[in-house]
């Protein structure tokens, strides 16, 4: 039986701030539905709610070495759903009000890396594999090379690092390598953590592990540019036949319009029920009340990667039409403060929500006729999965996991499950979007175009295979 390990920062439902949280949370039940033995390992931080921290189980204490320092490392257990959660304390890094953000967070999360690789000979689980997450994780091969791959109980595990997001990359000072990792300098090379000057804890990942891995096939492509490669694109270039893209899922059990119980009336492939839930939700806004009038969604961090300065340059254009908008999320104060100004400009069309609320995004998919996602970057993208899902046709620019999950409605092979514009042109978008609204108002069309996006299946269990591949491959490797 193989044995994986997944190192990240977070994980639904435990801690969450955005995708990566969705992945940790339901990748591992992929796998173990597949008969792997998975765990998880995470920070034990302040924030995560009290009804998990009661259920958690002491195991015991340990010290972790982190440079000159001998840190306090406790080791608490959920099992959940399944999945054995591991939970690393320490109140010094993890007692704070929020799990980024602070000067230290460089110290923190090589504390969780060290803490994650020494407390393993300490429990009754013994990986092959270490499947590390984003920048957080990134120095677990690091440390594995320096400290621990002589060990016997070590020596053969493999590491594979899945890059979520190569714009957060973990870039502290040069300090650092003696001082908080205790390595030497063989290490602050080019070829090895040196990154201007500094320390780079996503090109640790991306260096020492066995097998890169990112979140859609063309997002490894397009980091491989200088474009997207956030200044990292030549050593991807380097990696390249060392690095999979592998599109993310969703848990189809979580997101199930046809038992939500946070929609107003459950629904599977049936178009009228979808409508009540529209009637409601527009009830329920104080929006026109009117089932054929179709409903856009935007459920999106607000912020310029999304494609928001897109939407604010074409909003009167668009809100002139017979259509209504419903935007939900938080994110720049100019973007949050240009929608809720809008709202005063068309009040039975607009309707914003500056917070985030899964029950309520949950009733927006259920109730919207199209979901519109014209992200400049996005390496996978959650949102136009549950859309998806629910029946909310996407609209998305063609970067990243948006081009891999959304294919362009065709009228002549009635092939398709969204729309799709190329360039980065906010008028490229308004035409999409009109194109999809007229495609909306013939019935028969829109309920093929309808059932193919329903249809349409990301799961996880055709990505969580093609991972126990790439496990197998480095497991067989590992044994020579």
């Amino acid at each position: 039986m193989l044995k994986i390990l997944h190192i990240a920062a977070e994980a639904s439902p435990f801690i969450k701030t955005g995708g990566l949280a969705d992945v940790i949370g339901s990748l591992p039940k992929a796998l173990l539905s597949k008969g792997l033995d998975v765990r998880v390992v995470l920070p034990k931080y302040r924030t995560i709610t009290q009804i998990w921290k009661e259920q958690m189980v002491w195991e015991k204490s340990i010290t972790v070495p982190l440079g000159w320092r001998n840190q306090f490392c406790g080791i608490e257990t959920i099992h959940h759903e399944g999945i054995t959660f591991y939970f690393l304390d320490n109140e010094y890094y993890y007692n704070r009000e929020r799990i980024y953000g602070y000067e230290d967070d460089g110290e923190r999360f090589a504390f969780f890396c060290r803490a994650a690789l020494a407390f393993l000979s300490h429990i009754d689980f013994q990986p092959q594999i270490l499947h590390c997450h984003d920048w957080h994780a990134g120095l677990v091969s690091v440390f594995w090379e320096a400290f621990y791959s002589h060990l016997p109980f070590y020596k053969n595990m493999r590491t594979i690092f899945t890059i979520h997001n190569l714009q957060y990359q973990g870039v502290f000072p040069q300090y650092f390598l003696g001082d908080v990792l205790g390595l030497d300098a063989r290490y602050f090379t080019i070829d090895g953590l040196e990154y201007q000057g500094q320390i780079n804890y996503m090109k640790a990942g991306l260096v020492f592990s066995d097998l890169l891995t990112t979140v859609s096939k063309s997002y490894s492509e397009e980091i491989q540019t200088p474009y997207f490669g956030e200044t990292l694109d030549g050593l991807l270039r380097k990696k390249r036949k060392q690095l999979f893209g592998i599109v993310n899922g969703i848990d189809y059990d979580l997101y199930s319009p046809s038992k939500d119980p946070y929609i107003y009336l459950p629904y599977h492939d049936d178009l009228q029920d979808k409508a009540f839930n529209k009637i409601k939700l527009q009830e329920e806004f104080g929006l026109q009340v009117d089932s054929n009038m179709p409903m856009i969604a935007i459920v999106s961090r607000l912020v310029s990667s999304k494609g928001l300065d897109l939407v604010v340059h074409i909003l009167d254009e668009l809100l002139t039409r017979d259509v209504q908008l419903v935007v939900l999320g938080t994110g720049d104060e100019k973007y949050e403060t240009f929608f809720q100004q809008a709202v005063a400009r068309y009040p039975s069309k607009l309707s914003v929500h500056i917070q985030f609320d899964d029950a309520l995004a949950r009733k927006i998919y259920a109730a919207s006729d199209l979901f519109l996602m014209p992200s400049r970057y996005e390496p996978c993208g959650i949102g136009q999965l549950i859309a998806l899902r629910y029946g909310s046709i996407p609209i998305v620019r063609e970067t990243g996991g948006l081009k891999d999950t959304v294919q362009a409605y065709n009228d002549y092979k009635c092939t398709g499950n969204g729309f799709s514009f190329t360039h980065y042109n906010a008028h490229d978008m308004l035409f999409t979007i009109q194109r999809a609204l007229k495609s909306f108002q013939d019935k028969e069309l829109w309920r093929k175009v309808f059932l193919n996006a329903v249809h349409s299946d990301f799961s996880w269990h055709q990505s969580a295979q093609q991972y126990i591949n790439l496990y197998k491959t480095l497991t067989f490797q590992g044994q020579k």
